[in-house]
């Protein structure tokens, strides 16, 4: 019986006692007050059972199950001996009730939807219409949500072929309590009517639909908020193998599948594993959200790992190990899913069609005796791993090669056998050829390196990668795991080399096709992250394993130290791009001192953007691809000759030459305009700023305020610029006016001409990362800056009352970080403050510095997920840099302060 193994049935609800209760009930208010208190002691039964084996998920859910069962019984029998009792029903007033989609698979997690179908014979009469009506609002008043259809058998059948969704609903139904025999009935006409001679275009019909929702949720099992149900590698797909099993075989159970061939007796055991597990997971879920949540967000993913028992160790948080489990489970599902297509295609399919994904088709020419199956590479017998292991890294090669499908049946027997890797096939040059030949392919590295990582070989024969595989990182900005993130950076290398994301990647797409370092670059691609998670700085850790390694792998000496720099300083490009003023000369001489060769250059540019993008969708942007730029070209340009070719004062004079005769003004308003700006102002704005600055001014008309906004596409943000009296505070009201408006800043500059007006232009997104590109838009930010500017007190009692830190960020623990640089500018005492993200931070630490006495000359803002890094070049009063000890130790605690939000609260 499906209740079996559900130990102690009653401490979960007692269905006598409360039968004879419901006797003495006269209606259904009366009915209410007896259910709900044995339905709330249900839940807190089925909880303190998930707290002792927390698990134990198959369990939990089969609990669930059967507390529902029950109190649908007892509120059908209470509706039809007490409200509507019927004597003497005809053969038209019969009703029966059935649990149906996952309700019908007595998989109940605490707040899952309770799906019944109510089946009749033919239409419904007046006494089944107020049975079902009068059941469904005791429910509803029990508090649970309830998802219902009332069909006579002729509607099912027609409703069932018309509708897959039905059809998969009642593929899955259950037996719950009324007409036994009109239950009967309804299962074998389903089975009669709508099943037979529909397998085919039903299987079809799954797999299109699982494919489809795959894509609406990633595409990929390795996002770091997984959909425990929907999500690739989730419950779900455990569901389909299971429907198309059954509604194929007939089956009752997922354990028959077994005596039908479709799974192995080891892969019963590990598709009950995974869904035993993921259950366990998707309860906790419930409880802790207290609604059918199936998201694993951030802010609970601490909190299941604690309720799971999962503890801290080998430098990693019990969260990371708990989501690593969790994503290796969604590894199982997805092999299951391969081997159990491959038998069904086998069982199934007509020659020259096939049920699995559609692969590369072409007639290969040396198999290196491998052997074809309908199209797809497969091995000869079921010893030839065995026999010569280096065979399990040439299967790949070959398949790159040859650009084929692996089949099913041998990505299993490479998992069987992936054990047979050992340090002597590691250090075989053939198998450590045949790997770098992958790494390197110029087809589709990315796929079949994912296979290989599928098939357990890639971590096997790079033990250090190994170490990575469904290793998450507990943050907000990395969307993916570390292994994952490294195939989709080494597939990105890839189509970028061929010229398919010239468009976004100009530069990069030029270097590739110049760099005579190819295969180190490959190599460092492959391991920038593979260190992550061994409590160190990843960089250093994982340039040591490149010293190894690359060797092994074949790469020359000078192509080792090449690998080794590139991953040891592969986040050195982007952090002074994002965090630095690329304006100050120093910023570009220090870091050419760093990369020291045109060739470094050129590969830690790619490097950079591959694993920038590789992060997850919306993080590159066209922002970050200028700053990269302009980092490159400054930097060749000091490599190259040693200096910058051309000296402060030329490259001021071909500014000023440009924008005149882009103005058109004359002579004399235009050397009148020229004089009020030092030579800095000329050198820190590119020519397209500055003329919109000069056009700006002439607009202003000499207005003590004036504020406008243009769509800057170069950059993929909003350009804001301000003219204004200039007093001390200026950028701090500026910061929290733009914050008012609902705009987040992303660069800043501030200039103070001769005579006493501050022109300050910032860079600014809407709270999507997108600039803001309708003429509506621009008009309600420039109107909001300025109302916030003029009303200044207001603004910072507005400032103070705006929402503090996001919730989703509080699930990470993130200590403010404040870092004083005065040797990375000549001439600005360099601050990086790292801090939590969240509203008004920028206006925050301004205020500091406000109150400090420190004057900012430009501001760098960069986020990373939950982590915001505001870089600012300032001077004191007097424009010296700020070098007192004393002095430094006050502005640091106000900054550390700042990240807390003290500064707006003593405004206020």
């Amino acid at each position: 019986m499906l209740y079996d193994a559900l130990a102690n049935r009653r401490a979960i609800i007692g269905r006598r006692a409360l039968a004879d209760a419901l006797t003495r009930a006269g209606t259904r208010a009366d009915a209410v007050a007896i259910l709900k208190p044995a339905l709330d002691a249900g839940r807190a039964e089925i909880a303190r059972r998930l707290e002792a084996a927390p698990a134990d998920g198959r369990g939990a859910a089969l609990a669930g199950a059967y507390l529902i069962d029950q109190l649908i019984r007892l509120a059908y029998d209470f509706t039809t001996h007490t409200l509507y009792r019927n004597d003497n029903p005809s053969t038209s007033e019969r009703l029966t009730i059935a649990a149906v989609g996952g309700y019908g698979r007595a998989e109940m997690a605490p707040f899952s939807d309770i799906d019944i179908a109510f089946l009749t014979p033919w239409k419904q009469t007046g006494w089944t219409e107020q049975v079902i009506e009068s059941m469904l609002y005791l429910l509803w008043d029990l508090g649970l949500k309830v998802g219902h259809s009332s069909r006579g058998l002729d509607e099912m059948v027609r409703m069932a072929k018309s509708d897959l969704t039905i059809r998969t609903a009642l593929l899955e139904a259950r037996y719950v309590w009324g007409d036994r025999s009109l239950y009967d009935e309804a299962a074998r006409r389903f089975d009669s009517d709508v099943v037979d001679g529909s397998a085919r275009v039903f299987v079809a019909e799954k797999l299109a639909e699982r494919d489809a929702r795959h894509k609406r949720m990633g595409d990929s099992r390795y996002v770091v908020e997984p959909n425990v149900k929907e999500g690739k590698g989730g419950l779900r797909d455990l569901h389909a193998l299971f429907w198309i099993g059954k509604y194929v075989h007939r089956v009752g159970s997922v354990v028959e599948l077994v005596g039908k061939g479709l799974l192995t007796a080891p892969e019963l055991r590990r598709f009950q594993k995974a869904e035993n597990f993921l259950l366990a997971v998707r309860c906790h879920l419930h409880l802790i959200t207290r609604r059918a949540e199936d998201r694993l967000t951030f802010d609970v993913q601490s909190e299941i790992a604690r309720r799971m028992r999962y503890r801290d160790g080998a430098g990693r948080p019990a969260v990371e190990r708990f989501m690593q489990h969790y994503f290796l489970t969604a590894k199982t599902v997805g092999d299951l899913t391969g081997v159990f297509l491959a038998h069904l295609d086998d069982s199934m399919a007509p020659k020259g069609r096939r049920f699995a994904l559609s692969g590369f088709m072409r007639r290969p020419r040396a198999l290196s005796g491998f052997v074809l199956d309908r199209g797809r590479l497969t091995i000869p017998d079921d010893k030839w791993f065995r026999a010569d292991p280096v065979r399990l890294l040439e299967l790949f090669a070959v398949a790159d090669r040859q650009e084929l499908e692996i089949h099913p049946q041998a990505m299993r027997i490479a998992a069987r056998d992936a054990k047979l890797i050992d340090a002597a096939v590691r250090a075989d040059p053939r198998a450590n050829a045949l790997f770098l030949d992958v790494l390197t392919s110029p087809r589709d590295p990315e796929t079949v390196l994912r296979w290989m990582n599928e098939a357990t070989v890639f971590g096997r024969f790079i033990p250090d990668f190994g170490r990575v595989v469904a290793q998450m990182q507990f943050d907000m900005y990395h969307h993916y795991t570390v292994d994952e993130h490294t195939i989709r950076a080494v597939g990105l290398l890839s189509q970028i080399e061929k010229g398919a994301l010239q468009a976004d990647h100009p530069l990069a797409s030029v270097i590739l096709k110049q760099t005579p370092m190819r295969r180190a670059l490959y190599a460092s691609v492959l391991l920038h992250d593979i260190a992550k998670g061994r409590g160190g700085d990843h960089s250093i850790l994982g340039a040591e394993v490149a010293q190894q390694l690359c060797p092994r792998l074949g790469l020359s000496a000078a192509e080792t130290e090449t690998v080794a720099w590139l991953v040891r300083h592969h986040l050195l490009m982007s952090a002074t791009a994002f965090k630095r003023d690329l304006t100050d000369f120093k910023t570009i001489t220090d870091f050419a001192e760093m990369v020291q060769s045109h060739e470094r250059l050129r590969l830690l540019l790619a490097l950079t953007v591959v694993d920038i993008r590789a992060v997850g969708p919306g993080v590159w942007n066209s922002w970050k691809r200028q700053l990269l730029g302009d980092l490159y070209e400054s930097a060749e340009e000091v490599l190259r000759l040693g200096h910058k070719q051309s000296g402060r004062s030329e490259r001021v004079a071909a500014k000023q030459a440009s924008l005149k005769a882009e103005l058109g003004w004359d002579d004399a308003r235009f050397a009148q305009y020229a004089k009020s700006f030092s030579d800095g102002y000329w050198i820190a704005e590119p020519d397209d700023i500055l003329l919109s600055n000069a056009r700006h001014i002439a607009a202003a008309d000499g207005a003590p305020l004036h504020v406008s906004a243009a769509i800057y596409p170069a950059r993929g943000a909003t350009l804001v610029t301000v003219t204004a009296t200039d007093h001390p505070g200026l950028f701090y009201r500026l910061a929290g006016a733009i914050h008012l408006a609902g705009a987040s800043i992303i660069d800043a500059r501030i200039h103070t001409t001769r005579d006493g007006l501050a022109l300050d232009n910032f860079l600014v997104q809407d709270p999507f990362g997108q600039m803001f590109d309708e003429n509506s838009r621009l008009a309600r930010l420039t109107t909001t800056i300025g109302g916030a500017l003029e009303s200044q007190g207001r603004g910072d009692k507005r400032l103070a009352e705006r929402p503090p830190a996001r919730p989703r960020a509080d699930a990470f623990p993130i200590a403010a970080n404040i870092i004083v640089d005065n040797k990375a500018s000549n001439r600005h005492t360099v601050i990086e403050v790292n801090a939590r993200d969240r509203p008004a931070l920028l206006a925050d630490l301004a205020h500091a510095l406000l109150d400090s006495r420190v004057t900012i000359r430009s501001a760098h803002v960069a986020t990373y997920g939950e982590r915001a890094v505001d870089t600012f070049y300032v001077t004191d009063l007097i424009g010296e840099k700020i070098e007192a000890p004393a002095r430094l130790k006050t502005l640091e605690a106000r900054l550390l302060d700042a990240a807390a939000g003290e500064p707006v609260r003593a405004a206020a």
